[in-house]
């Protein structure tokens, strides 16, 4: 049975004063959550105060990029010795807008899940398809074209230690949420592209999240899906009381 995980990614919000307000926030209704997983992924800069916070508390702590040298002469990167460092265990690679506004294509992002694997933090890799690609029938090939884009020549105990996170392009940020029915089918497709990279048993292991405009009021239908195994929160994880709703998720799936 795979642990639900359910994360926070705070994107571009959040001075240092009110990062510690957010997760005062969370800590403070946070409650019994023995059965699922907790991650906020805060700005750079936040990173130590959160730090600071969640330590020895169930809420774990993750960055939202890494570039794929430990050091060097990279102004402005921020590699996985340091995010380690700072006490990071995840590190999100590949979301939407690191590939649509930065550019980065598919051969950085699988270098960066290499980086991050080799020095122990856990990679949540993003795919997921802009709406002219869904309009045109081509959802599925993209998205298993950047799944094995990214994993190309990873062991199956490489792959073991990767969350997925299906992020369709056109429901980030806009209020539209994939039906639970389209994110279960997609997620189905993305663990049986896992199984013939690392076989079923791996496959079947592996937490596979949804993101894009994941609210309060769509977060239970959307777990009770098989394959759906928790989420990558933007815009609702800003918010402690919105946050807190999407952890307290109803586990109504059998």
């Amino acid at each position: 049975m795979r642990t639900p995980l359910l994360a926070g990614n705070w994107k571009m919000y959040k001075t240092t004063g009110e990062a510690r307000e957010l997760v005062e926030g969370l800590l403070h209704g946070l409650g019994d959550v023995s059965d699922r997983k907790v991650l906020v992924c805060p700005p750079f800069t936040a990173l130590h105060t959160v730090r600071d916070l969640v330590q020895g508390t169930p809420i774990a702590l993750g960055a939202q990029d890494v570039y794929i040298e430990p050091q060097g002469a990279f102004t402005g990167a921020i590699s996985p010795v340091m995010l380690r460092d700072l006490g990071c265990t995840y590190v999100i690679v590949g979301h939407s807008e690191r590939r649509a506004i930065f550019g980065e294509g598919d051969d950085l992002i699988g270098k960066k899940v290499r980086a991050a694997l080799t020095h122990d933090l856990m990679p949540i890799l993003c795919v997921g398809e802009t709406k002219p690609q869904r309009d045109a029938g081509e959802a599925e090939t993209i998205v298993v074209a950047q799944v094995r884009a990214a994993l190309a020549g990873m062991t199956p105990d490489q792959i073991a230690r990767i969350v997925i996170a299906y992020e369709p392009v056109w429901a980030i940020g806009t209020g539209d949420t994939a039906t639970p029915v389209d994110a279960q089918a997609m997620h189905a497709t993305i663990r049986q592209t896992l199984g013939e990279l690392a076989g079923t048993d791996v496959a079947a292991a592996i937490n596979i999240l949804y993101g894009g405009s994941v609210k309060p009021d769509n977060i239970d239908d959307l777990m009770a899906q098989p394959d759906i195994d928790g989420s990558l929160v933007g815009g609702a994880s800003l918010k402690a009381d919105s946050f807190l709703r999407i952890v307290h998720f109803l586990p109504t799936r059998g």
